[in-house]
């Protein structure tokens, strides 16, 4: 693609996009401004869809290079995809609860995923061929599922610092704060990602496995991705158990949420640079 047109000029055009929603819907929560919170909902969409024009383009650019693949199958890429995923599932909760102060604490994330590419070392946004294990329809499936399972668990992270934060508050009976959504609220929009997340992430493991035993002849080899994908699995589970058994809400899940969301990163981040494995080429 011609340099002054290419999918990374649109991510970053994203990224930037982002980052200007969070100071809109920060200021917004200051002020309640609603002319503002509507204009950064507003921004924040266009972004989404300049984000996925990148997407395309990336993809398209991959074929232009004669390997044709869905641009997933890297750390530059998945940052990118996991930072898209984060802003549509956050705008799915938006328009049903209406609650824009969230975004406070969600398109930092979106951001920071994008802004990542530039930061972590060996993170190269160069097409290169697909190594062999790669080169399978289970590639888009299985990452598809795992992201927007990690994205659900992002937005819950950033929902269960502010339910903490508005927790905090009501402890100090200083009252709910009147520019924060009420604890049940928050604790009710923290179930629901939850609920988004868990089933991804269910399919991601499936499918993961069914890909595990094409590539390697084998479903599952304790390889350290799939142990702590494992781990992060029964975290998640343990929370929707807690909650439909023994009714825990509030301080409780969101904590869990928290501790789910640390398991999430270690799985994405921790695999790749830190322990070695089958999975570190991602």
């Amino acid at each position: 693609m011609d340099s002054f047109f290419s999918s990374a000029i649109l991510f970053n055009i994203s990224m930037a996009a982002y980052f200007i929603c969070f100071l809109g819907y920060l200021i917004f929560t200051a002020s309640r401004n609603k002319m503002l919170g509507t204009l950064s909902t507003i921004l924040l969409i266009v972004g989404l869809i300049i984000h996925s024009g990148g997407l395309v383009l990336r993809w398209l650019e991959t074929h232009q290079t004669g390997y044709g693949y869905i641009p997933l199958s890297n750390m530059y890429e998945s940052l990118i995809f996991f930072s898209w995923t984060i802003v549509l599932i956050y705008l799915i909760l938006e328009f049903k609860y209406q609650q824009k102060i969230v975004g406070v604490f969600i398109t930092p994330l979106a951001f920071l995923a994008i802004a990542l590419t530039s930061i972590f070392p060996g993170i190269n946004a160069k097409i290169t061929p697909l190594m062999p294990a790669l080169q399978s329809n289970w590639l888009t499936i299985h990452v598809t599922t795992c992201f927007f399972g990690y994205a659900a668990f992002a937005v819950s992270f950033g929902i269960s610092i502010l339910y903490l934060i508005q927790d905090r508050k009501n402890s100090q009976k200083e009252g709910n704060s009147k520019w924060m959504p009420s604890t049940v609220v928050l604790d009710e929009i923290n179930y629901k990602s939850i609920v988004i997340g868990f089933p991804m992430l269910t399919l991601g493991i499936v499918t993961g496995a069914a890909w595990a035993n094409y590539a390697w002849g084998s479903y599952w080899s304790w390889d350290p991705k799939e142990t702590w994908s494992l781990i992060t699995w029964f975290v998640y589970a343990a929370f929707l158990h807690a909650r439909l058994t023994r009714d825990w809400r509030g301080k409780k899940t969101a904590i869990l949420s928290i501790v789910g969301f640390t398991a999430v990163l270690f799985t994405y981040f921790g695999v790749n640079y830190i322990i070695s494995g089958l999975h570190s080429y991602a």
